[in-house]
């Protein structure tokens, strides 16, 4: 079981915000753009991420691939229930 520890980070600015970061990069792979949005990282866990494991929110695939590719996976909170009542308003006009 090959996989990555990485260490979960959420935002400090921007609520259910989390970044997950290769434990053995740290966070110097964050550029600088990246935490003047995200805020201080506040760490939330660390894991053993791997293929097999489910994430509440964000695809397995997709995270192991950035952390292998960057170093780091953003997470954004879902879409606000008011702005997906505004997505279904313009879609019902199409039928």
């Amino acid at each position: 079981m090959n996989g990555v520890i990485c260490c979960v980070y959420r935002s400090t600015k921007k609520e259910g915000t989390y970044l997950y970061v290769d434990k053995s990069r740290g966070l110097e792979v964050l550029p600088e753009a990246l935490l003047e949005l995200f805020g201080k990282p506040q760490q939330a866990m660390t894991m053993l991420l791997t293929a097999e494991r489910k994430l509440a929110r964000a695809d397995t695939g997709k995270v192991l691939a950035a952390l292998a590719e960057q170093g780091y996976y953003l997470q954004l909170p879902p879409p606000s229930e008011a702005y997906m009542q505004e997505i279904n308003k313009h879609n019902d006009k199409l039928y």
